[in-house]
């Protein structure tokens, strides 16, 4: 087949030399106009036969161009908001928050777009670092952790009159099967049948603690950071969820959504006064502390309790590992803290609360996120916890709660 030759003259022109016009960006090369930008540190050109052609296109770039006037990069941006930021609430920036801010930005986002203008950074881009993320293992709550902190990042910008618009908007995070002890994500519950199994193989001085765990279906942070101050076994038992202990650190609850009473079996309660009788410190000590009085260290009670009693009952499994020269065998489970959470909500879902119950009982932020995550809507209040008793009563006969 006959190949078509470019016209001489289209090869020629490119070797002449651009000559600037009236049009800011926009030049005379030949008889050709050419609309000279940059995008992310790049130069780009496109020839148009006419002025007007290329006016045309430059326009149409100006109408759908998001960089404003300022041309501060990613990284420059980043270092001076890290340092400085304050907050956008009256409740302020907890130093914690900043640090993990920091290390996800860090991890993530400095390395990605570090060249880049702050400007340049698009909801594609954004979406595309997601995806990477959780195609190498991240979990949907370490995805969430950065969507949160280049959220308020970008919104800063946006205040400061260095974007026009947040990126981050509107931005979905990819769903991921991996389990997390600190997010909202892991769909996995334990059976009935499971959850009794398990607490059965527990020493019997931490069967409260996992029974209560997946009756009140609290945060991990929030159960080490109980106390006796906020257990009520008056005539209407109940825990007052009020604080965290997050990473050896006493702190306030995530939001005020998460601050809630959580009604208690009379067998729940009758264990916790048992409790309270042998081991009571004073109104502000730990309902579960270490042997020093402390706050429950969670990594200490998975790696020392909880994974053994996994191991025994056969809920995961042996995986090879190389560890140097060497491949070992180690037993690894799903079964995390967040578990008990969620097996919490689908008992009570079972026993037929409905999505505004579930919410108001786990302290999520609003009800969409658990009819997301769990099921569908049913009928409205929290009602008591009576139920539980039946399904996680003592699991020993004559074993002390």
């Amino acid at each position: 087949m006959h190949q078509q030759r470019k016209p001489a003259h289209a090869a020629s022109t490119r070797s002449l030399p651009m000559v600037r016009t009236k049009t800011p960006g926009i030049y005379k090369r030949g008889n050709r106009y050419v609309v000279v930008w940059k995008h992310r540190g790049v130069q780009h050109k496109k020839s148009f036969r006419t002025m007007a052609e290329a006016r045309e296109a430059k326009g149409r770039k100006a109408a759908g161009e998001r960089t404003p006037t300022s041309r501060i990069g990613f990284e420059e941006y980043y270092d001076g908001w890290i340092t400085s930021y304050a907050g956008r609430t009256a409740r302020g920036f907890s130093d914690t928050t900043r640090t993990e801010y920091r290390r996800s930005l860090a991890d993530h986002a400095v390395p990605r777009w570090r060249t880049w203008k702050l400007a340049e950074v698009e909801p594609s881009d954004v979406r595309e670092l997601f995806a990477d993320m959780a195609a190498t293992g991240t979990t949907s709550a370490g995805i969430r952790k950065l969507r949160a902190a280049l959220s308020v990042l970008f919104a800063s910008a946006v205040e400061e009159d260095k974007l026009r618009t947040n990126p981050v908007a509107g931005v979905r995070i990819p769903q991921t099967s991996e389990p997390d002890d600190d997010g909202e994500d892991v769909r996995k519950a334990l059976t009935e049948t499971e959850l009794a199994l398990l607490l059965s193989e527990l020493p019997d001085e931490w069967r409260t603690f996992f029974r209560l765990l997946a009756q009140t279906g609290m945060r991990i942070s929030e159960a080490v950071g109980l106390t006796w101050a906020h257990v009520d076994l008056g005539e209407r038992p109940k825990v007052k969820v009020r604080e965290q202990v997050y990473r050896g650190k006493r702190r306030r609850l995530k939001s005020k959504n998460s601050q809630r009473d959580i009604p208690l079996s009379p067998d729940m309660a009758k264990a916790l006064m048992a409790r309270r009788r042998d081991s009571f410190a004073g109104a502000n000590s730990p309902v579960f502390a270490s042997g020093s009085g402390a706050p429950l260290n969670p990594s200490n009670v998975r790696g020392r309790v909880l994974l053994p009693a996994t191991e025994a009952v056969g809920l995961g499994e042996y995986v090879d590992v190389e560890k140097g020269d060497k491949v070992v065998r180690e037993w690894r489970t799903w079964v995390n803290f967040h578990v008990f959470r969620h097996t919490c909500a689908s008992m009570l879902f079972a026993e037929g609360r409905n999505v505004k119950q579930v919410s108001r009982w786990l302290g999520h932020a609003k009800a969409s996120f658990t009819l997301e995550v769990y099921v569908h809507l049913m009928d409205d209040g929290v009602g008591d916890a009576s139920f539980f008793d039946g399904i996680v009563g003592p699991s020993v006969a004559g074993a002390t709660p």
